[in-house]
């Protein structure tokens, strides 16, 4: 691109933002957007904010700096850095309080990110602060409230080593911060300038910049909890007030070793309970969040003390914090309440983790209120005639069912199913009643078979309720119902009419996925009881066309059919799979006889039968142990086969299609099991003729599925041939797609489903993977496919490698010519591969993939210690030098320590250390 006037600049930025054509916009915002890739955007930018022509352009020169410091600084010699910081602060200098804010944050950030990477600016902090302090003091706000916020930006790969550098810079100079930050309130006490101290404070907190000994002393936090005292402050001041203490109760959480600090600070947050009551009063929702945030901070902070004193048999002080947070709890805006479920998620965590019935007794109050405020919060708005919306609410509330389901040991399900149904012994609003049965619905899987009580009472009330009851109520007590499958199945008298009860509600659309639903999960509790009503369920599943049930909804009742007839005798088994699969089939045969448009969802779309079918054979669960003949299965998965093999020759090109009528064909093979095999020289003609046609990876993964299913000794050695053909026949073509230019990023599916299927036959037919010339190009493709950071695919190489690398190294094989290949391929590419594995872990893979990276390099340096010391010394030396980089030290430390390393989390911590000196 060659340089551009600054008058086509002008006039591009006005098109951007004053033409009202759109396609006039596009244009000028994409020609900007390569202007600002260029090298000439470091001068353009900088001309246009000498010339503070109007504030677009001034704004798009800011922003085009801030982005060119942050990803392109490696276009300018070293000798243009310090030209580009003194522009950078000149530009600064002149800005006025007039200036638009966000050109000044752009510009901030530009000279922060500068700063940060550039290395020969030593004490930058200081000079910062000399610079600014007495010419434009909300300049210096600006810009040291931007850069501890960049310190840890996944844009900036700073390294650990730079990070730790400008760290212990801004804590050397957090006293000159703080006495700036003290004479900044002192002498502008106007709410704009404040609300920029407060962040400012925040910014140094939140990187640890201040210490905890220095807040009885800090102005800026007192003047915070200030802010919070007066229930009149702002809402964008009281907002910055409230972070602010977060963050330094946060910082406090892991500095818990200052008893004076953590007395006034939890008297000072507890100070605030009577501000709270007065935003409430005033109906100020945004300010009572705050609060509710400080206190679950407040709460979370002193956690683990409150548990320690309360195990011990003492009150610590802070127990107060949960009495102000249960407050919050009691809000009438769900939203405020909703904040505080981070806190009762750990409590319930720490009290299970200790077991010890005194620390459970001691929370019993304060669960049994937060259960009680939760049963209000869930109640539905009264004027809501039909099923509430999929929306925030309808999340709120699956957010209170797990927390209910996390907590509710401490109380006992069994009394929280008590209390709930004392509840509905009153005269109830039906969403008082509907609230109730919701709370139920959530403990109802742990209440004991053994109750006879209250739960008879309350089946025998959902049997009989009348149709015209609200539809949510109908709807929460169908699924109630079935989430006390397991209490049916051991009161199987109640079985029938809850099935009938069930079956009806299909017919009405609001309640029909809730009635499949509930249908699956008594049906596969009670296998052997719901068997004798087969006939009843498959004339049900007949339905699903007829009452056009939505896909889900059809696949869910099939599931249930399917759970019912596994325990059928095999010979009504095979007769009732052959007439449950024989309508989807038909349904396939009927598309496949001509060529309707295919509509999702409907009749027309193969999915809707494929998903069906696949559902059928999912749950049907037959005992292997009853099995002595052929599999009751196999004549429906006969009948199956040649209809779905021509779905998926006239589908081919469809790979939403092809996946689901793989994972049709997966769980017929799985539940055939062993006696799938007569069907293995079809599958394996077949599969590789379709992935030859289009390569969809699913095909890849149904054929690990048909290794470790049917591979030596379940399906004996002509099994075993058929499966090595089939290997034969797939990897070439898998193998030459990755071989591409970015075929690893572009195809991730298929590294994930190719890797998948090399390790099954690892572990179920290693000799057709490891016999021949076909090992050494799947390695040199798992070498290549090291750096990709796509979670799954990495977690199926690194399975592989390490099965690879456990078979050279075993000690105990039956086969020491199959070792032998596997230590000659791995020996021959093991400087590569750890070379790779390494540059992938410091440059490429996200931190949380690591452990698998540390489980095949650590298993690979303990096969061949010797040659591991040089593959390591050698991966080492090729890593980059220029910062950001280990040092010569560090590296020597990490060799040292990796080969000393003997379990897989001293290796992960290692490359997690290791890796940060990179990023």
């Amino acid at each position: 691109m060659e340089s551009p006037s600054m008058d086509t600049i002008y006039q591009a930025i006005s098109a951007l933002y004053d033409n009202p054509n759109g396609n006039e916009k596009e244009k000028a915002s994409t020609w900007l957007g390569d202007v600002q890739k260029s090298i000439h955007s470091w001068k353009v930018a900088d001309q246009l904010l000498q010339q503070k022509k109007d504030v677009p352009s001034c704004f798009f020169a800011a922003q085009t700096m801030r982005s060119k410091v942050q990803h392109n600084l490696s276009e300018l010699p070293q000798e243009a850095i310090v030209s580009l910081r003194d522009s950078l602060v000149a530009h600064l200098e002149g800005i006025s309080p007039e200036t638009s804010p966000p050109i000044l944050t752009q510009l901030s950030l530009a000279l922060a990110d500068l700063a940060l990477q550039m290395l020969s600016w030593q004490n930058c902090v200081s000079d910062l602060i000399k610079l600014f302090s007495n010419k434009n003091y909300f300049v210096l706000l600006e810009i040291l409230t931007v850069l501890p916020q960049e310190i840890d930006s996944s844009s900036l790969k700073l390294g650990e080593n730079r990070r730790e550098e400008i760290k212990t810079e801004l804590r050397a100079n957090s006293q000159a911060v703080s006495f700036f930050l003290k004479e900044c309130i002192n002498s502008n006490p106007n709410s704009h300038i404040a609300l920029k101290i407060i962040k400012c404070m925040t910014s140094w907190i939140q990187v640890k910049a201040i210490s905890i000994q220095e807040v009885p002393q800090n102005a800026v936090i007192g003047f915070s909890f200030q802010v919070l005292q007066d229930h009149t402050s702002i809402n964008i001041l009281h907002d910055a007030a409230s972070d602010c203490i977060c963050a330094i109760l946060h910082s406090l959480e892991e500095n818990s070793n200052n008893t004076e600090v953590e007395k006034l600070l939890f008297d000072n947050v507890s100070a605030l309970e009577a501000s709270y009551h007065m935003v409430v009063a005033h109906e100020e929702e945004e300010k009572a969040a705050n609060y509710a945030r400080v206190f679950t901070e407040l709460a979370e902070t002193f956690l683990g003390k409150i548990i320690l004193s309360t195990a011990n048999g003492s009150a610590h002080f802070a127990m107060r914090s949960l009495e102000l947070v249960l407050m919050c709890v009691g809000h009438h805006d769900y939203e405020v309440a909703k904040i505080t479920f981070n806190l009762w998620f750990r409590l319930s965590e720490e009290v299970y983790e200790r077991d010890y019935q005194p620390l459970t007794d001691a929370f019993k109050p304060h669960i049994e209120r937060l259960i009680e405020a939760l049963a209000r919060h869930c109640q539905c708005e009264p004027d809501l005639m039909q099923l509430p919306d999929e929306d925030d609410f309808f999340d709120f509330r699956m957010k209170v069912m797990e927390l209910i389901k996390d907590v509710v040991f401490i109380v006992g399900s069994s009394a929280v199913f008590r209390q709930m149904f004392a509840t509905l012994q009153a005269d109830l609003a039906w969403e008082q009643t509907e609230a109730a049965l919701f709370i139920m619905q959530a403990v109802a899987k742990n209440i004991l078979p053994e109750e006879y009580e209250y739960v008879p009472k309350v089946v025998e009330a959902i049997l009989s309720m009348p149709e015209n009851s609200h539809p949510a109520v109908r709807k929460t007590c169908i699924l109630l119902l079935g989430e006390l499958c397991e209490w049916i199945e051991k009161h199987p008298e109640c079985l029938e009419a809850s099935l009938q009860n069930l079956i009806r509600a299909l017919h009405d659309q609001r309640l029909a996925n809730a009635a499949a639903t509930a249908l699956q999960n008594i049906c596969k509790a009670c296998r052997s009881h719901t068997a004798p009503h087969a006939s009843t369920l498959l004339q049900a599943a007949r339905l699903a066309d007829e009452l056009a049930l939505p896909l889900h909804t059809s696949s869910t009742l099939m599931r249930a059919l399917a759970a019912a007839i596994g325990r059928l005798p095999h010979d009504q088994l095979t007769v009732a799979m052959r007439e449950a699969t024989s309508v989807q089939l038909a349904g396939l045969t009927e598309l496949l006889k001509n060529n309707k448009e295919l509509k999702k969802g409907t009749v027309t779309d193969p999915v809707l039968w494929l998903d069906r079918l696949a559902a059928l054979f999912r749950d049907v669960d037959v005992l292997p142990s009853s099995v002595t003949g052929s599999h009751p299965c196999m004549p429906a998965f006969q009948d199956a086969w040649p209809v779905i093999n021509q779905v998926m020759n006239k589908y081919v090109s469809d790979g939403r299609v092809m996946e689901r009528a793989c994972r049709c064909v997966r769980f017929m093979v799985r539940s055939a099991g062993r006696h799938a095999a007569p069907l293995l020289p079809a599958l394996c003609a077949a599969l590789p003729a379709l992935y030859n046609a289009r390569a969809h990876s699913c095909l890849l993964y149904l054929c690990a599925v048909l290794c470790d299913a049917l591979a030596e000794p379940t399906g004996g050695r002509d099994a075993d041939r058929e499966l090595a053909g089939l290997l034969r026949a797939m990897l070439p073509r898998a193998l030459a797609l990755l071989d591409a230019p970015a075929a690893m990023r572009d195809n991730p599916d298929t590294v994930d489903d190719l890797f998948r299927l090399c390790v099954r036959y690892l572990q179920r037919n290693p000799s057709a993977l490891v016999e021949g010339d076909t090992l050494g190009s799947v390695l040199q493709c798992a070498v290549a496919a090291c750096p990709l950071d796509h979670g799954d695919a990495n977690c199926s190489l690194m399975k592989f490698l390490h099965d690879l690398t456990r078979l050279a190294s075993a000690t105990r094989t039956d086969d020491h010519h199959l070792k032998g290949l596997v230590s000659a391929a791995l020996t021959r590419c093991g400087e590569a591969l750890t070379f790779a594995l390494l540059e992938a872990s410091v440059l490429h893979l996200h931190s949380y993939m690591l452990a698998e990276v540390a489980e095949v390099l650590l298993e690979l340096l303990l096969w061949q210690k010797s040659m591991g010391v040089d593959w390591l010394q050698s991966a080492l030396r090729r890593l980059p030098h220029a910062p950001p980089a280990a040092t010569e030290q560090q590296c020597w430390q990490f060799h040292q320590y990796a080969m000393r390393a003997e379990k897989c989390k001293e290796m992960t911590r290692l490359l997690r250390d290791f890796a940060r000196l990179y990023r």
